[in-house]
C-alpha cells in the first residue's frame, strides 16, 4: 500500500460530496495551512502549476498508468520533470482553488480515470 499524503480529518471521501456540492473523485483531507504534502509513491512530477478548480496542482506519474494528484496547495515544492520518492515533501497544504479551509484534495488515477485511493492508502 501507499502512505497517506497528509495526516488529517477526512472531509470528503471517494464518491462522497465535496463542500461545494460536487462529487468527489478523490479524498479531501483537512490539515493546517503549510503542512507538508508527501508523495504517496516513487515517480516523476509531470505537472506543477495552477489549474482552475484545483488551485496549485501537482501531478506525479508513478508508471503502469498510475498518477496521483495533489490540489489546493499553498505552495509547490517540486517542478515538472523532478524525480520524487515515497514520503518526499512535494507541496504545502493551502486554500488555493476556492477551498474555504486549508485542505488537500488527493486523487489517484489509473489510465486517466479516478480510482478509489482508500483501497491503496494505509495509515
Amino acid at each position: 500500500g501507499l502512505g497517506w499524503p497528509v495526516a488529517g480529518a477526512l472531509l470528503a471521501g471517494y464518491g462522497g460530496t465535496m463542500p461545494d456540492g460536487r462529487r468527489s473523485d478523490g479524498l479531501l483531507i483537512a490539515a493546517s495551512a503549510g503542512t507538508p504534502v508527501r508523495a504517496v509513491a516513487d515517480g516523476t512530477v509531470v505537472y506543477a502549476e495552477w489549474m482552475t478548480g484545483y488551485g496549485q496542482l501537482l501531478i506525479i506519474d508513478h508508471g503502469n498508468g498510475y498518477m496521483s494528484l495533489y490540489a489546493h496547495n499553498d505552495g509547490l515544492l517540486k517542478d515538472a520533470g523532478t524525480q520524487v520518492h515515497r514520503g518526499d515533501p512535494v507541496a504545502t497544504v493551502g486554500t488555493s482553488g476556492g477551498q474555504g479551509r486549508p485542505s488537500l484534495y488527493f486523487e489517484l488515477r489509473r489510465g486517466g480515470s479516478p480510482v478509489d485511493p482508500g483501497v491503496w492508502l494505509h495509515r
